[in-house]
């Protein structure tokens, strides 16, 4: 049930047009980007490629290259080598079973790279098409965007970009036009109702996932983390730090539909609440071999912490809750986590492609498995039936949240 729900979210948001550039398509990914593997020397061949290095003995390379002497002595038509080579390399590796290894073709791997550290430059909309009006429609604008600052809304139509109208046929190409170099400007017309608007943007460093904070009843702090891009810890202790000079006494961290990313960001904000000292994670490769992460910093959160998830939160996001969990640093609140306790790294090749590839398996603190179990709250709440999107739950009918304010009062 999770995987199917999780999958029918990677489509929609693979079906999403953003006026940045594309959206992130996985939302479980717990990534390595550090370069802790040997690449060696590789070239643009697919032997070479996906790692062997004799063609004499070696049975993969034999099989490509007479499918390919066939296909070059028979086939009618054009052959695209390029297309063919990716293709290959992408049949090997999805041979292997793994949903979270997988081949990134070269002229895919910059926007890949951007997706994963969920950085962009552009004005922040998410665009769909209108097909009843045939027009693009603003899903809704990110939030902290320009787009958002400016006044655009969900459901303003783009009628225009830069004095060129565009219809719902058009998206990409209108994408691509509001899409930019970092402080230049963008003129949009909207139609808002029947209403024409002007708006000109800036565009610029996009944070599609910004913390999102607020201080509740009874000096509780709330800080949401949708997911761990590039500087979401240094957006995490800048909010908290923000709402601690407000005079918070305690704090709900919510990983709820937090499908994961970069680890390191993850233990930059674990590090902020765990002693010096104290183990963190615990990861083992296809050797047996053992690495144990500490927290490396004096504490920055000394107080009461609930931290909220539910069967989306995965990867980085159970990385966090596991070492919280296991160090007593937090009470976890909710339903239990997806399962997802395997990292990959990004290997650059040579030629441009990538591959990310299952490099290792983690454990918590308490050397707790993860991987197809999932943590266990320590309290477990449902939310109720008459939610149907836990995406999108109203404040009343939080349940989770609400259970998390009254452990903390």
């Amino acid at each position: 049930m999770e995987e199917k729900y999780l999958k029918k979210q990677r489509i929609y948001k693979t079906i999403m047009l953003i006026a940045l550039t594309a959206f992130i398509t996985c939302i479980l990914t717990t990534i390595f980007l550090a370069n802790k593997y040997d690449l060696g020397n590789g070239k643009d061949t697919i032997s070479s490629l996906i790692g062997n290095t004799s063609e004499e003995t070696d049975n993969l390379t034999t099989s490509i290259k007479n499918i390919e002497n066939l296909i070059n002595k028979y086939y009618l038509n054009d052959i695209d080598e390029q297309k063919a080579i990716d293709a290959a390399i992408d049949g090997y590796v999805s041979s292997l079973g793994d949903p979270y290894t997988e081949y990134i073709p070269a002229k895919e791997m910059k926007e890949y790279t951007e997706n994963l550290m969920g950085n962009y430059v552009g004005i922040g909309i998410y665009m769909v098409k209108n097909t009843e009006k045939n027009a693009i429609e603003v899903l809704t604008p990110i939030k902290e965007s320009p787009a958002e600052e400016a006044g655009i809304l969900p459901e303003d139509i783009i009628v225009s970009v830069d004095g060129v109208e565009y219809t719902g046929d058009d998206m990409t190409t209108a994408a691509n036009n509001i899409k930019g170099e970092e402080g230049t400007t963008v003129k949009l017309e909207i139609l808002r109702g029947t209403e024409k608007l002007q708006f000109e943007i800036t565009r610029r460093k996009i944070n599609t996932n910004p913390v999102i904070s607020k201080k509740l009843d009874n000096n509780i702090g709330y800080l949401e983390i949708s997911s761990f891009d590039e500087g979401t810890a240094t957006d995490f202790k800048a909010k908290f730090e923000d709402l601690r000079s407000q005079g918070i006494t305690s704090l709900i961290l919510d990983l709820r539909n937090n499908g994961g990313g970069l680890v390191d960001e993850a233990l930059q904000i674990a590090d902020y609440i765990v002693p010096k000292g104290k183990d963190l994670l615990i990861t083992v490769d296809k050797n047996e071999k053992e690495e144990i992460k500490k927290a490396e910093q004096d504490v920055l959160i000394d107080m009461p912490i609930v931290v909220l998830v539910n069967k989306n939160s995965a990867s980085a996001s159970e990385i966090l809750a596991g070492a919280l969990k296991d160090l007593d640093e937090a009470t976890i609140v909710g339903t239990t986590t997806y399962g997802k306790g395997v990292i990959q790294q990004v290997l650059s090749l040579r030629n441009g492609s990538g591959l990310k590839v299952t490099v290792e398996e983690y454990y918590t603190p308490n050397r707790t498995k993860i991987n197809g179990i999932g943590i266990e709250p320590d309290e477990k709440v449902e939310l109720p039936e008459t939610v149907t999107n836990p995406l999108v739950v109203k404040e009343e009918e939080d349940t989770q949240l609400k259970k998390a304010i009254e452990i903390l009062k």
